[in-house]
């Protein structure tokens, strides 16, 4: 009797901080939160439970933004192909959220096509101007999951750039046009940036072009073939060659630099035009949402995302949020839908034990389609392993 007693009260004292990116294609970050909470409380009901969902500067950064109290604004953008859309950014104060995504995603096109070689960016550029106009004095720029390889040229011709072919007329949208680029003049880019801090967001510190460039490592990803990426490859040298001539040597540097390849080459038309600083997307976003005093008030932190693999390793969500949490002696478990990684290699990132739901359910398709219910089950076995 005494004895669960004791266990009934177990967790009063323990708060747990859940700071998980989405599982892309089952549930939002926010999603994610609630359901191990619902598992959490349901074996450890006086548990106290603090959500701050959070993203690397892909898609869902501006919900996990939201999440942590920025107002969303919403506002109407041309999409990846020219179309009309509703577009989103987050604003708390002077600092604004902007997620390329939002205007410029691969989620924007059409269900099942792609179009590798005319998508652009100037709805991205669209949102950065609403989010001037909406008075911000910085900007996370967060740039991931793009349908586009135009470097980011779109985006620049939105904020007042003008980038013309040998008759004076401009270049059509679309990476698959910049061969066609003869002269390019930035003069006429929104003044405001001038006076604005521009932080460009992001997991990929790709270069521009080449076998690590934009359009080789994930051009197919957008559908591009092989003879598209060629094209792709030389259409964003080339655009880098012209700049050179506009702006000199820097426009070369910047096409090398950590960053430049991110989402089809938006990173470098933000190194290049906006005067944007990189940093790793978690970094950034953990800086804004809040994250250090919530890891304070923390004696457990759960994090996770879809698939808990290498690429988790290299700038993913769940990577930074273990290593500030390793950081500051806090105790760091992982969910996810796949667990791609052995014992040993979360371990080197900070992470005790990780969570998939195919532990509980290994068929992939059923782990999709019903992640919550699946997603509570493991917060049980959570509450099971550390907090009764």
């Amino acid at each position: 009797m005494a004895d669960a007693a004791v266990n009934r009260s177990r967790g009063r004292n323990q708060r747990v901080l859940i700071a998980a990116d989405k599982f892309k294609g089952s549930l939002t970050a926010v999603q994610v939160a609630e359901r191990v909470t619902a598992g959490l409380r349901r074996v450890a009901p006086r548990v106290e439970v603090e959500a701050l969902p959070v993203a690397d500067g892909g898609d869902g950064t501006v919900d996990a933004a939201v999440a942590a109290g920025f107002e969303r604004r919403e506002v109407r953008v041309a999409g990846p192909l020219g179309h009309e859309i509703t577009a989103a950014f987050a604003l708390r104060d002077d600092t604004a959220v902007v997620e390329m995504a939002e205007a410029s995603g691969l989620q924007r096109l059409p269900a099942g096509s792609f179009a590798p070689l005319t998508s652009s960016t100037y709805g991205s550029g669209e949102l950065l101007l609403a989010a001037l106009d909406a008075g911000a004095r910085t900007i996370v720029f967060g740039v991931g999951g793009s349908a586009t390889t135009d470097g980011g040229a779109g985006m620049l011709a939105a904020l007042g750039a003008r980038f013309l072919d040998e008759e004076g007329e401009p270049v059509p949208p679309g990476g698959g046009s910049l061969s066609l680029l003869a002269t390019a003049d930035l003069s006429a880019l929104d003044p405001r940036l001038s006076s604005v801090d521009v932080v460009l967001a992001s997991d990929v510190d790709n270069p521009l072009t080449g076998p690590k460039g934009a359009p080789a490592v994930y051009g197919p990803q957008k559908g591009a073939s092989p003879d598209d990426v060629a094209v792709l490859d030389a259409g964003l040298a080339h655009f880098a060659a012209v700049l050179e001539k506009t702006i000199g040597s820097k426009a070369a540097e910047y096409a090398v630099a950590p960053g430049a390849g991110a989402a089809g080459g938006i990173g470098y038309g933000a190194l290049v035009g906006l005067g944007a600083s990189f940093r790793p997307g978690i970094e950034v976003m953990l800086d804004v949402l809040g994250f250090a005093p919530a890891l304070e008030r923390a004696t457990l932190v759960i994090t996770g995302e879809g698939s808990l693999d290498e690429q988790t390793l290299h700038g993913k969500a769940p990577a930074g949020v273990a290593a500030a949490a390793r950081a500051a002696d806090k105790e760091v478990i992982a969910v996810c839908g796949r667990l791609a990684l052995p014992p040993e290699a979360l371990g080197r990132a900070g992470i005790r034990r990780a969570y998939p739901l195919t532990d509980i359910e290994p068929d992939v398709s059923r782990c999709i389609a019903e992640a919550g219910p699946i997603l509570e089950t493991v917060g049980e076995r959570i509450a099971e392993d550390f907090l009764i």
